[in-house]
């Protein structure tokens, strides 16, 4: 058999944990034409999650616009970025294609070749200028544009929109509200894994995008729903994995859904048909996975500051999330002050190493937070 737990790169329908409430509330926001800020963690499953739910919209009557942001760097391949994506969704013949980027992206010299499989696409060049207001307007209209012109409601994901806060200058970012606050028939959905980077250009009032969509975080998966999930998969391979082992595989992972369906294919290929999981494969299955990462996570830790790493430990010490920055916590890791737990905690949630959980903080990779504790050990 195929193995059944896939990780590293968009989910399908087959292979999708629960996420029925999720898919509920961002179905509605994109039928009603709502503005919507979707965070989470990196590899938490938000694109994935949203692919589906764009899936799930009938074609009759919406044109799904995915635009991925992750390789640009500033206003132009914005621009770039975002008008081959709507001509993409736009069209698909090759003539069509080339009469609708000519329409809606005539100052971006539109033009139309054949990709490797021989299928027509896109590409738009700005002959080495850079791009001015006007250019974004046009770029940042064509979404009415193509809703008046279709008759449809249009759907725009900007994915990883935390890119934009690295660009020159927030020309786009400016321009974005500018245009989206007079858009009827459009819905947008807003993108992001760096949670302080987003929140500070949609909770800072002196930002652009101040309040102009509503936040929605995408946590963990609840363990009730991993059970059934990961015992079905087993079973079809005739494989026995109890529910009490589930849940301490879970408790590993700590719900996350990359580093659970990770840990899974793991375990599952070691699990023989007609055999039962027991907590020594299970152990056995993590020692594979930390063994794979090992190298690089030596060289992670071994780039980070003493009190970094003191923090980090601190972390990934505790089974429940501690209180960082109190004398209890500091004393215990060596970190001395709650100013130096601090300065610790900036600058691993600058480097993405950590991120902000209510009152503490998580280490992003689950993989990284079981190294170091059996660092510790």
């Amino acid at each position: 058999m195929t193995n059944p737990f896939t990780y590293g790169g968009v989910v399908g329908n087959g292979e999708f944990c629960n996420r029925t409430q999720e898919l509920a509330d961002l179905s509605q926001t994109m039928r009603s034409c709502g503005r919507c800020f979707v965070y989470a963690e990196r590899r938490m499953g938000k694109t994935s999650l949203v692919m589906r739910a764009l899936d799930k919209l009938p074609k009759k009557s919406f044109v799904p616009v995915y635009v991925d942001l992750w390789p640009t760097d500033g206003s132009a391949s914005f621009a770039t970025t975002t008008a081959r994506a709507i001509t993409s969704a736009a069209e698909t013949k090759t003539t069509k294609l080339l009469e609708f980027g000519k329409a809606m992206f005539g100052r971006l010299r539109p033009s139309v070749s054949l990709d490797d499989s021989g299928q027509p696409k896109v590409e738009f060049g700005i002959d080495g200028r850079s791009v001015s207001k006007t250019d974004l307007t046009e770029v940042l209209a064509a979404p009415q544009s193509l809703a008046v012109r279709s008759g449809k409601t249009v759907v725009v994901v900007f994915d990883e929109f935390q890119q934009i806060a690295d660009y020159e200058d927030d020309l786009a970012e400016r321009q974005i509200r500018s245009s989206i606050q007079h858009h009827k028939n459009v819905a947008y959905l807003f993108l992001g894994s760096r949670k302080h980077l987003l929140q500070s250009m949609f909770l800072d009032q002196s930002r652009p995008l101040y309040r102009s969509a509503m936040h929605y975080p995408v946590g963990p998966i609840a363990t009730k729903h991993w059970q059934p999930f990961i015992a079905k998969r087993f079973a079809d391979a005739n494989k026995t994995f109890s529910n009490p082992l589930i849940s301490e595989l879970c408790e590993a992972t700590q719900g996350h859904p990359f580093y659970t369906q990770h840990l899974c294919h793991v375990l599952w290929s070691l699990i023989e048909p007609g055999s039962e999981v027991s907590a020594a494969q299970i152990d056995q299955a993590v020692a594979e996975l930390l063994r794979r990462e090992s190298h690089a996570y030596v060289i992670l830790w071994e780039s980070l500051t003493k009190n970094e790493q003191r923090f980090l430990r601190g972390l990934a010490d505790r089974e429940t999330p501690p209180q960082p920055f109190s004398s209890d916590f500091t004393r215990q890791y060596g970190l001395r002050s709650a100013s130096n737990a601090q300065r610790a905690a900036g600058s691993l949630v600058a480097k993405d190493l950590i991120e902000r959980e209510a009152a503490s903080y998580v280490i992003n990779d689950r993989f990284l937070r079981l190294w170091i504790s059996q660092l510790q050990s």
